[in-house]
């Protein structure tokens, strides 16, 4: 272990120097980035919109509006082709996805079946292939035909709409001016939008709300409005509102005279009399011709210009309109003008898209959590390496020098990969820190062990270095399936800490053996040591035969009895979900001037008959946190109360922070949530049932699952809010805590090897004291680290950190009172090792048979 080739440290090296290179543009300003070489990379890592500010949006694609306009057309295809095969036919209705058509005379059915037979032919289904048949015909008897809008039909048109949703999402956002906006599909009628540093998310919802479905009719004179609205209007004619306060009804004909589908331009302009802001449009060569002779027909004739079912205007046809241009007016202002023209030029939808979920960030609140971020980074760094150089001395030294390396790995990884940096992603790489020293522990802790047991120093170091490789990867690796599950299952800035911890994991291992042993190899050629350094003083754990299992029976009693409470608690209070799980709104304010008005918040908010609303302080007096119940009726609704909020509380506060989610996004958060943790357990047992024996497996789902209900009471017991964060919190502990378990678990495999006729209870107890140094300074460090991120790391994922906190404490207690007491209960056999012992009694590694030091 301690011979490295020419090559090998060129390759270590390389990838330090890349890292390096590859990291340094996060921290040099774009000045700074400009005046360096054009081979120098530029790259930085992406900000989340939690740090950058900006918005993430998810639309919804309404299915009943492809299905209503779906069944209209069929409707109007039954018609005209009945018509054209002059088959006489009554009571032709659509409700739902069934159109009903009787055929008058019963000689006429076939020949109806004939007509209608074009209808029913699949349809090519895309650029992969095969056919989907829309719509199905069956014969009820008594010339009564039905028509039958298929599922996978509907199902066809809307994965068509959502593709050209997101089309014209793209075209509207563009017009934005905004900087590298995500926009992709997601699930089956799903849209999510990101725009990163968007300043006016109001105006991009609104953007985004709108069909923009542009239509020309002329205005029905045959009757007055007020009569229609009180008696039944024309069949072909239609009563629409105009856009006014209050809204004029108009009688407008159904028939459109042009849409907007021929529109090639809008732009917003004035109109040169009255200067007032207007919206010019031009058509291309088609729409030209039809606007021109509809108006050439109807001089004289008011006509209605309707957008999304509404009159925009109706001005009187004073003269053709022959040049394919015209304008709109309507009592717009600047800013309406020109979201008209955006939405005109973007092209309409092809059907409604609904806010289901909303995650807003000003960019005041992005700028104060990265300035808490690197603070509580540059804390936890500091205090880890100054921890480590306090109990290892030169070996801190290098264990420091691979921490700082594993960082800018880390940055590197993540610019080069393109992955987003959220907030959690920040805490993903605070625990990384805490965590990486442990690799290091576990190859300290072996050295030393060997030049007790009476080895020189450097075949100490080298069998240090590989009896611990083992540990570090079974240790390392039970983490990444937890943030692997956490990846694929999560979303948003919990995705982010999942990359973060994943990536983390990977350079940890890299950077804590190899670059590790890299140097002690570099060490022991210049220096040629002959015993340990000083400074080391782990070994006031040493020696201290502590008695763990001679207690086991009541830390086992104690642990039933919180976790019992933990479930009753559970059952009966409940905890304090988030919106995320049970939908609703947060709303993060910060007074524009002097302190918040808590009181006056909660008065002005109660009067809007809401439901359920919480104002509290949060972080300075300035701030304040508000909550809002889920509203019913709908998706639409929870955006509803957002605006008579906004409406109430704007010229006041600043909106830092806005979160809405909708009742059909929260269903599925908590589903994938629950699901996520059963599916890392599942596969951690698998690997660890793989790794060790069965009862090895047993035990340490037992120790976590203790851990996680445990971790579920604290959440009910002091009411913080269990969010994504928390999920992403409780998985995190999930790894560390079988990380702790598997160390324990390795070391009782081995002396289980090598004292075959030592009793269980004494053996559990010789491994955990052997390891006990390791225990206690890995929790000390990622401690350590999580302190400063609770302390520092600001509002936001303090509820986080502080489970986490709690979460290496307990994980901590079960992998010693938990998980080795499991295996005296299921009664784990030593001579399940004999086999494997052979091999290495003939390598000599065997320690003698009597009893260990410890």
């Amino acid at each position: 272990m301690l011979y490295f080739s020419r090559w090998k440290t060129l390759f270590i090296w390389f990838v330090i120097a890349v890292g390096a290179i590859v990291a340094a543009p996060n921290i040099l300003s774009n000045e700074q980035l400009a005046k360096l070489p054009n081979w120098f990379p530029a790259k930085k890592v992406t900000l989340g919109l939690d740090l950058q500010g900006g918005s993430h949006i998810m639309l919804k694609l309404e299915r009943a509006d492809i299905v209503k306009e779906r069944l209209e057309t069929v409707v109007g295809d039954v018609r005209n082709v009945l018509r054209e095969a002059n088959v006489r036919y009554t009571g032709l209705s659509g409700t739902g996805q069934q159109i009903q058509v009787r055929i008058t005379d019963p000689a006429q059915v076939q020949a109806a079946k004939d007509a209608l037979n074009p209808l029913l032919q699949p349809v090519s289904a895309g650029t992969f292939g095969g056919t989907v048949t829309e719509v199905s015909l069956s014969d009820e008897g008594n010339g009564q035909l039905q028509l039958t809008l298929t599922d996978a039909g509907i199902g066809y048109r809307v994965s068509s709409a959502v593709t050209q949703s997101i089309e014209v999402v793209r075209r509207r956002v563009d017009e934005l001016g905004t900087t590298e906006p995500l926009i992709q599909r997601q699930g089956d009628d799903r849209i999510i939008v990101q725009v990163p540093g968007l300043q006016d998310p109001q105006r991009l919802k609104a953007l985004l709300n709108q069909t923009a479905k542009l239509t020309f009719h002329m205005v029905d004179s045959s009757m007055p409005v007020q009569e229609a609205l009180n008696g039944r209007p024309p069949a072909s004619s239609e009563i629409m509102y105009s856009m006014d306060d209050p809204p004029v009804p108009y009688l407008v004909e159904r028939r459109a005279l042009v849409s907007g589908e021929s529109l090639v331009d809008a732009q917003a302009s004035f109109n040169q009399q009255t200067n007032e802001p207007v919206v010019t449009f031009r058509f291309d060569s088609r729409g030209a011709q039809r606007f021109a002779q509809a108006t050439q027909q109807n001089v004289g004739r008011p006509f209605a210009i309707v957008l999304d079912n509404q009159v925009i205007s109706a001005p009187v046809i004073r003269e053709p309109i022959v040049g394919g241009s015209g304008q709109i007016s309507g009592n717009f202002t600047v800013q309406s003008a020109n979201d008209l023209a955006v939405l005109l030029r973007a092209g309409a939808l092809p059907a409604t898209l609904t806010v289901v979920e909303e995650r807003t960030v000003g960019p005041g609140l992005g700028a104060d959590s990265i300035r808490a971020g690197v603070v509580a980074s540059i804390i936890g760094a500091v205090a880890v390496a100054g921890f480590m150089f306090a109990f290892y001395g030169f070996f801190g030294f290098l264990a420091n020098v691979a921490l700082a390396v594993n960082i800018v790995l880390i940055l590197a990884t993540l610019t080069l990969i393109g992955s987003t940096l959220t907030l959690p992603g920040i805490a993903g790489i605070v625990l990384t820190m805490g965590m990486a020293v442990d690799s290091n522990v576990l190859i300290y802790e072996r050295i030393r062990e060997e030049v007790k047991s009476g080895r020189s120093l450097l075949p100490a170091i080298d069998s240090g270095f590989k009896r611990a490789f083992a540990t570090i990867i079974d240790a390392n690796l039970t983490t990444l399936i937890a943030a692997v599950v956490l990846f694929y299952l999560g979303s948003g800035p919990v995705r982010g800490f999942a990359v973060t911890l994943a990536v983390g994991i990977v350079t940890t291992v890299f950077t804590a053996f190899t670059f590790t042993s890299w140097m002690f190899s570099l060490w022991v050629k210049r220096s040629k040591p002959k015993q340990l350094p000083k400074g080391i003083r782990t070994g006031i754990f040493d020696g201290r035969g502590l008695p763990f299992m001679s207690i086991r029976k009541y830390t086992f009693l104690a642990a039933a009895a919180f976790s019992i409470a933990s479930v009753i608690g559970f059952a009966t209070i409940g905890m304090n979900l988030g919106i995320d799980f049970r939908g609703g709104s947060i709303i993060e304010l910060k007074a524009r001037q002097g302190n918040a008005d808590i009181a006056d918040i909660r008065t002005r908010l109660d009067q809007l008959n809401l439901g359920d609303v919480q104002a509290q302080g949060f972080g300075s007096p300035q701030e304040v946190l508000v909550r809002v119940q889920a509203q019913g009726g709908g998706e639409n609704a929870e955006q509803s109360a957002l605006e008579r909020i906004r409406n109430d509380l704007e010229q006041d506060y600043e909106f830092r922070r806005v979160e809405v989610v909708g009742p059909a996004v929260s269903s599925e958060l908590t589903y994938t949530a629950t699901l996520g943790v059963g599916v890392a357990l599942l596969f951690i047992l698998v690997y660890i049932w793989f790794r060790f024996e069965w009862q090895f497996a047993v035990g340490a789902i037992i120790a976590t699952m203790h851990d996680v209900i445990l971790t579920i009471g604290i959440f009910v017991l002091t009411g913080i809010e269990f969010n994504l964060t928390s999920i992403a919190a409780i998985l995190t502990i999930v790894g560390y805590s079988l990380n702790d378990t598997v160390v324990v678990y390795d070391r009782m495999r081995e002396n289980l090897r090598r004292y075959k006729k030592m009793p269980l209870t004494e053996l559990i107890d010789i491994s955990i004291n052997q390891t006990l140094s390791r225990t206690v300074l890995t929790g000390l460090t990622t401690m350590i680290a999580l302190s400063a991120l609770y302390i520092f790391g600001g509002e936001v994922i303090r509820s986080f950190t502080f489970a986490m906190l709690f979460g290496v404490a307990v994980g901590t207690f079960s992998s010693i009172y938990i998980a080795a007491p499991v295996l005296i209960a299921f009664k784990l056999r030593t001579d399940v090792f004999t086999k494997e012992d052979e091999k290495p009694a003939k390598k000599g590694a065997a320690l003698p048979n009597g009893k260990p030091n410890v």
